[in-house]
């Protein structure tokens, strides 16, 4: 039986974390990473009829109630038909609503339902579960340099998007 601590089987990034082969290890780990968080959700996605687009807008309207549409878009970097199909399905299944914005009456503000945050929850749990035990195994050095390395990949001009999240626009 492999050993259950992944961690004695990742050798420390070398003083050359430069180099070509160092950064493929790391671009390696993001593109696995990321398949299997998406992984751990796919069930509970598929029980809802649900795609990972449908999710991640859930997801960001919860951290952010009454996020407008172009600030979706510009989120989620897809295209606005992808966007209105996915808000579209959500509304039809009851886990959002669409309002004018107060600023700007043209904007339409998007909020989850009580379903859509039923939903939203019960996914994210999943996430959440999956995201505490990669936590807990790397402990808090490794999750503070994962967000540091995070956040740098995010180009500048997106991070207050970012900072953001969990805020009630306006």
């Amino acid at each position: 039986m492999p050993d259950e601590n992944f961690l004695s089987q990742v050798p420390a990034a070398s003083a050359l974390f430069l180099r070509e082969e160092e950064v493929r290890r790391g671009i390696e780990f993001l593109f696995f990473a990321h398949a299997s968080l998406w992984r751990a959700i796919d069930t509970r996605l598929a029980e809802r009829t649900l795609g990972r687009a449908h999710y991640r807008a859930l997801y960001f309207i919860a951290r952010q109630p009454g996020l407008t549409i172009s600030d979706l878009l510009a989120l989620l970097g897809i295209t606005k038909q992808s966007l209105g199909r996915v808000v579209k399905e959500l509304e039809a299944r009851d886990y959002l609503t669409t309002r004018p914005g107060n600023r700007d009456r043209r904007a339409k503000e998007l909020r989850l339902t009580d379903a859509g945050r039923t939903a939203e929850r019960e996914i994210f749990a999943a996430l959440r579960d999956t995201m505490s035990r990669a936590y807990t195994h790397a402990g808090q050095q490794a999750v503070t340099g994962f967000w540091q390395v995070s956040e740098a990949l995010v180009p500048l001009r997106e991070r207050r998007r970012i900072a953001a999240l969990g805020n009630e626009p306006g």
